[in-house]
């Protein structure tokens, strides 16, 4: 199965504002999880739900009137869930590049209509970037698990 990133693009707007003057984080937030959604559902042909959210980093703020451009594709799979690389990107009207604003890894699980998780085709990494993508993932995971052991006695 070839995976083809999911891109969005659109204008920022005043509705997006913070109280500083540039996009609110949670709109930027609402954004990757519309992406990731949508590349999940993709690759596994059903219905996904957002189990995880990692590592969100803000590199820079978006301004009101930028172009976004949200890009998301699948850097693993387990059984039934996908790690979902995001990458959020803007660029002045004026200007002819994007830069990165904000990167995070969503973790999505298919399911079915009984809200079962099902079986998602096996995402294959075809070059020596998106081997680095898989092993970063695996990385994320790991440190995932040992974060979750040392909140334990706290929930």
């Amino acid at each position: 199965m070839k995976n083809n990133p999911i891109t969005f693009q659109f204008i920022s707007e005043p509705s997006d504002v913070n109280y500083g003057g540039n996009v609110h984080g949670g709109s930027v937030m609402k954004w990757i999880d519309q992406a990731g959604y949508a590349c999940a559902s993709t690759w596994s042909g059903s219905y996904s739900v957002t189990v995880y959210v990692g590592g969100i980093r803000f590199y820079q703020p978006i301004k009101i009137g930028d172009i976004v451009k949200v890009e998301a594709h699948v850097i693993y799979t387990g059984s039934t869930s996908m790690h979902i690389a995001i990458n959020v990107y803007s660029r002045d009207l004026k200007k002819k590049n994007f830069e990165k604003r904000t990167h995070c890894i969503i973790v999505f699980v298919a399911i079915d209509e009984n809200g079962k998780a099902i079986m998602v085709p096996k995402w294959q990494p075809k070059t020596a970037e998106e081997l680095r993508q898989e092993r970063y993932a695996i990385r994320l995971m790991e440190l995932r698990k040992q974060i979750e052991n040392e909140m334990k006695p706290f929930l």
